[in-house]
């Protein structure tokens, strides 16, 4: 079974961390995060992985190569954003594309039955099968009605008020090669506003059905997303192969000293890391090879790769601060405020 990951975004929301490591790959719970999404796909059968990229994609290539496990993995790139559907007609036309296949947002961590909606697929033949997850608050997403026989009704963007339905569009397909051979090449394509709507509007049958999905499911696309995807690892929430966490949920990367600093709950240190005498480091995401310096307390915030939080700093709770950037002595960090890479906070300053 093949599938094609949509993976060329630049990751935009999840900025400075995206500025430099490419979304798909960025650390979370001390792996790449497209690690994850491999996982899942091998314990419903796909053992050949399209990764269609675009910014920054030779950085998804040289962490990923070109096996993981026993799947094989293969690489198209868009010289120009896409969109949705245009990656897989893109991915047709240089011909690595087989049979049917899945088609996957690549920022979702998720662990929905793919083969409960593979065999819907086939039992309805039909030519789109949608995964649709119901969610609480449906305001930042497309609603998707279905009949009663599950054909797909309508998409609904995002807007404010009731929805008549309070099941999304989780941004899983199974396609037919008929419906890629009708998308247009050559320039960005929606599924979501091109392809799906013409085939609602077309007369009779529209072959395109939604999947009740049940499970996990977030879009990590946030740093808050990001955050609450990690403490959901942590604590079991979603089915994963992480190792063993501590009794705090909390894992420590090989390497890192952190003898004398409390870590966790609810807390990733990446490898080579060093948090000094008396610091504290709670519900955090901290990458590789950074340095916590005495007595800093950091909570529900991200520290990017050598990242260095001095003595008497502070990283106050939704901040993100990113590659290589130093918080001087005295400097305070504020509330959801972000420090980009390479940055010097001088002492005594505050970022907001």
């Amino acid at each position: 079974m093949q599938a094609l990951i949509l993976a060329g975004g630049e990751g935009t929301r999840l900025r400075p961390l995206t500025l430099t490591v490419p979304k798909p790959v960025m650390p979370l719970a001390g792996r790449p995060f497209l690690t994850f999404m491999l996982d899942w796909l091998g314990r419903h059968g796909v053992d050949d992985v399209i990764l269609s990229c675009g910014f920054l994609a030779d950085g998804v290539e040289r962490v990923l190569g070109d096996h993981y496990g026993s799947m094989r993995l293969r690489y198209v790139n868009e010289e120009e954003p896409l969109g949705t559907a245009g990656p897989l007609r893109l991915a047709a036309d240089e011909g690595v594309l087989q049979d049917r296949l899945f088609v996957l947002n690549g920022d979702v961590l998720t662990d929905m039955d793919l083969t409960a909606q593979l065999n819907l697929h086939g039992d309805r033949d039909a030519l789109a099968t949608l995964a649709l997850i119901s969610v609480e608050d449906t305001s930042s997403y497309g609603v998707v009605p279905t009949a009663a026989d599950g054909s797909v009704k309508a998409f609904l963007e995002k807007s404010p008020g009731p929805a008549p339905t309070n099941r999304i569009n989780a941004g899983a397909y199974v396609i037919e090669p008929e419906l890629v051979d009708r998308i247009p090449a050559g320039r960005a394509v929606s599924f979501e506003r091109e392809v799906f709507p013409g085939l609602i509007a077309e007369p009779g049958s529209t072959r395109m059905f939604g999947y009740p999905a049940e499970g996990y499911w977030i879009d990590i696309g946030t740093p808050e997303r990001y955050l609450e995807g990690t403490y959901d690892l942590l604590s079991g929430r979603v089915e994963s192969d992480l190792p063993a966490r501590d009794p705090s949920e909390s894992l420590v990367g090989e390497g890192s000293q952190v003898a004398g600093a409390k870590i966790g709950p609810l807390t990733v240190v990446g490898r080579d890391c060093t948090a000094r005498e008396g610091a504290r480091v709670e519900r955090s995401a901290v990458h590789d090879r950074v340095t916590v310096g005495a007595g800093v307390s950091i909570e529900r915030a991200i520290l990017a790769e050598e990242a260095i939080v001095e003595e008497g700093a502070s990283v106050a709770a939704g901040a993100v601060v990113g590659a290589r950037a130093t918080v001087a002595r005295g400097a305070r960090v504020e509330p959801g405020a972000r420090v980009p890479p390479d940055a010097h906070v001088e002492a005594g300053e505050r970022v907001a």
